[in-house]
């Protein structure tokens, strides 16, 4: 049975939900994904959306983000705290290890490249900031889908047209999906190895501080002989994740 979450939660569930949509979603789908009862979800939505958060779609019996939501967005991202917060303790990581390292947050299902920290003399790679990759095929889009509710996870990839490939690998159903993060889970860390690039590999680590879904991840030439990483990589994750709790200098 549902259990009775406070108003104002239940709210920023259904915002932080859609946020993660493609498109707009039944109100059976929000109260399904977040479990809610169907009857508080419809009574949350219309409230919502009296206060411009969501709008609702008569024709197609769907829900998506009003316009007051993308102005709380568009605030979030003029002060960029995450970027801030993160940009010393990547390149501190970046200086230790001599390998290239990025930060990024989950979009929808997909990661969105916020920091790249390029080492000296290391190739080029199609992690740019602003560049959307498939999280299921990322270390670092693995670490954060590690760490969401399970249902979350349905939502994004409920199907096997959910998943593509760039090289070939990686999981291609919800059921290799599952067994990919569980295994992450256990870990603590992610990892990918020619998923994105063929040569290359990725290990990262989640970033957990409250909404936020960000992680922490290294990439080099799968050709390079090179030490353990892991430590350094979830140190600096945990670093990240002090710094946007208590907002204290590291």
């Amino acid at each position: 049975m549902p259990r009775p979450v406070p108003a104002a939660t239940a709210a920023l569930r259904v915002l932080r939900f859609l946020s993660g949509q493609p498109v707009p979603v039944p109100a059976s789908r929000i109260a399904d994904a977040l479990d809610l009862p169907r009857s508080s979800a419809y009574h949350l939505l219309t409230a919502m959306a009296g206060e411009d958060f969501v709008v609702h779609y008569p024709d197609d019996r769907t829900w998506g983000m009003g316009i007051a939501a993308w102005e709380v967005g568009h605030g979030f991202a003029s002060q960029e705290p995450l970027a801030r917060l993160a940009r010393i303790p990547l390149a501190r990581l970046v200086d230790r290890l001599g390998q290239s390292a990025h930060l990024v947050v989950l979009h929808g299902a997909d990661v969105l490249y916020v920091i790249e920290e390029r080492a000296p003399g290391r190739p080029p790679l199609v992690t740019d900031v602003g560049v959307r990759l498939p999280a299921h095929l990322t270390a670092s889009g693995r670490a954060i889908l590690a760490s969401l509710p399970a249902a979350q996870v349905t939502a994004l990839f409920p199907g096997r047209e959910a998943f593509t490939s760039r090289t070939g690998a990686g999981p291609q159903s919800p059921t290799e999906l599952r067994r990919l993060l569980s295994a992450t889970r256990q870990r603590g860390y992610a990892t990918e190895n020619g998923e994105v690039t063929e040569g290359f590999a990725s290990i990262a680590a989640p970033i957990a501080a409250g909404t936020i879904h960000a992680s922490v991840a290294v990439t080099w030439e799968t050709r390079e002989q090179i030490g353990d990483l892991v430590d350094a990589v979830r140190g600096t994750a945990a670093e990240i994740t002090r710094r946007l709790r208590h907002g204290k200098p590291a």
